[in-house]
């Protein structure tokens, strides 16, 4: 982490959906809850203080639900989920609860409007043809109204996720 800081590094994801030795990612999964096991292990604690002496940011989007309470209880810095959606509109796992959303407001913090059509239909179909541009904004006005305009931005995940179908148009 050192290494990586001095290089410029200033946010970490300890996590891909997926459990590592920091944490338990939350798997990709539609109509449940993101609470799908144990959060952070020691691990994972002790890489939550070392990026607060160091000043790097932890992005919470990959996190289950426990582990962003983990964090959110450890860290000296605003909660940030780079890029995720709503879980009151659409219930993958990998969506923030009201909880989630209000616990990122109460830190000044911010969360990433994801444009992956799994986690913005509210059905949880992954077909773009299935999800319109107007799943982005109903995230955003919803994420604006529980947070507040400077707690929100847009994350996209433009890294080979499937976007909406008029995206591009």
């Amino acid at each position: 982490l050192e290494v990586y800081h001095a290089a410029g590094l200033r946010s970490l994801g300890f996590v891909w959906s997926r459990p590592n030795i920091f944490g338990s990612g939350v798997p990709f999964q539609f109509g449940t809850s993101p609470d799908t096991g144990p959060g952070l292990t020691e691990a994972g604690k002790a890489l939550v203080r070392a990026c607060n002496r160091l000043g790097v940011v932890i992005d919470l989007s990959h996190l289950n639900e426990q582990g962003f309470w983990d964090v959110a209880d450890r860290t000296q810095h605003p909660l940030v989920a780079t890029h995720s959606g709503v879980h009151a509109i659409c219930p993958s796992t990998r969506n923030l609860t009201d909880a989630q959303l209000d616990a990122v407001r109460d830190s000044q913090g911010i969360v990433g409007v994801n444009f992956h059509v799994g986690f913005l239909n509210p059905t949880g179909s992954d077909n773009a043809d299935d999800t319109s541009l107007t799943a982005i904004v109903d995230h955003l006005e919803y994420m604006v109204t529980r947070m507040g305009i400077d707690h929100v931005a847009l994350g996209s995940d433009f890294d080979g996720a499937t976007m909406p179908a008029d995206l591009g148009d």
